[in-house]
């Protein structure tokens, strides 16, 4: 079964990453659902769930939206999100409690993916926008697909730590330590004309329901993550983005040049979501369109993706138009740890 399997490395997961308390629930499901419990109930339809779809962390994320919601404080004071202390025995009986008592609003959840809008991948956004600018020294209008709430389109108003020196906005709640390592790069000023985002189910984030989802899907345990979210949350209430209700491909389909600026087409672990259609059919498009840009409208598209090569490999890579191949800028942990700026290389086509 396949979904027992994607649970059991979830697991791993969680735990290499540092939230124990989500590798234990996830690995109390697992035995929940061979003894035939309530977890199977709540499960049920989703014995071979497709690849990407992560239904662990959508299960661990709806039961998360009703503990920040104050629906179920028996949960609550296990959650350190929430200011409780987890206990891995008497913080599953409270879990399963949940999933009995509450099974029809969490499996109604389960067809949601998850919204993380992971703060911290913003400096790869940021430090490869640096490098563009070093050659492209125009004002950007800044495009992404799978935008979430668009918080990562508000990058160049967080600040970065790395090497000793600080980037970006010195005053920004957000700080992110440890940024990157590798490459120095030059710090310069960035001049962000537009912010667009697109998404299949965009969360607004100014809406205490939007921030409530975007929390609720950051694992309850992981407090840097959270307080970097909730200062992410304050940065959006003060710098406008518009993220559209609208699929990769009609959105990048949309997208016209501009004389006068810089054109960049960004995503972040969003690729696995799409098909191979459509998959296609962006990177038909983006080669479209920059066969129509010059000099003085030039584009570029920014992608923090698995390698297409070693897909257990992540990549910040960036193309340019007029310009040359894909180039490697850096390599990087899923969630934006472990950033390591390299100097560019030829990385071929899609």
């Amino acid at each position: 079964m396949l979904l027992l399997g994607s649970l059991q490395r979830q697991a791993v997961r969680c735990e290499s990453l540092g939230s124990p308390m989500y590798a234990e629930l996830l690995r109390r499901l697992v035995d929940n659902y061979e003894l035939g419990g309530v977890s199977a109930d709540v499960l049920a339809g989703y014995e071979n769930p497709p690849p990407g779809s992560v239904i662990g962390l959508r299960l661990l994320g709806a039961v998360h939206g009703l503990v920040l919601a104050g629906e179920v404080p028996e949960l609550a004071v296990f959650y350190p999100s929430v200011d409780g202390v987890w206990d891995p025995v008497l913080g599953w009986e409270a879990f399963e409690q949940v999933l009995q008592s509450r099974s029809a609003e969490v499996r109604a959840l389960l067809t949601q993916p998850p919204q993380t809008n992971e703060v911290r991948r913003s400096a790869a956004l940021y430090g490869g926008l640096l490098q563009l600018v070093q050659e492209v020294q125009l004002p950007v209008r800044l495009f992404e697909i799978g935008a979430s709430a668009g918080l990562n389109l508000r990058a160049d108003h967080f600040r970065y730590v790395a090497d000793g020196e600080s980037y970006g906005a010195a005053d920004s709640p957000v700080v992110i330590e440890d940024a990157w390592s590798g490459r120095k790069l030059e710090p310069t000023e960035l001049r962000i004309a537009e912010r667009v985002g697109a998404d299949i189910a965009p969360v607004n984030p100014l809406s205490a329901e939007g921030a409530r989802t975007l929390t609720s899907y950051v694992w309850a345990d992981m407090v840097e993550r959270l307080e970097r979210l909730r200062a992410a949350l304050e940065v959006a209430a003060r710098v406008p983005a518009d993220v559209r209700r609208e699929d990769a491909v009609s959105f990048v389909r949309g997208l016209e040049l501009s004389p006068g600026h810089v054109t960049v087409l960004w995503h972040s672990i969003m690729w696995q979501y799409l098909t191979d259609e459509d998959r296609a059919a962006v990177d038909a498009q983006v080669a479209e369109l920059g066969e129509w840009a010059d000099e003085t409208a030039p584009l570029a598209r920014l992608r923090f993706e698995p390698g297409v090569e070693a897909p257990s490999e992540f990549l910040v890579e960036l193309e340019v138009w007029p310009g040359g191949g894909r180039r490697v800028l850096g390599r990087i942990a899923d969630h934006g740890q472990d950033l390591v700026w390299s100097f560019p290389s030829a990385s071929g086509n899609d």
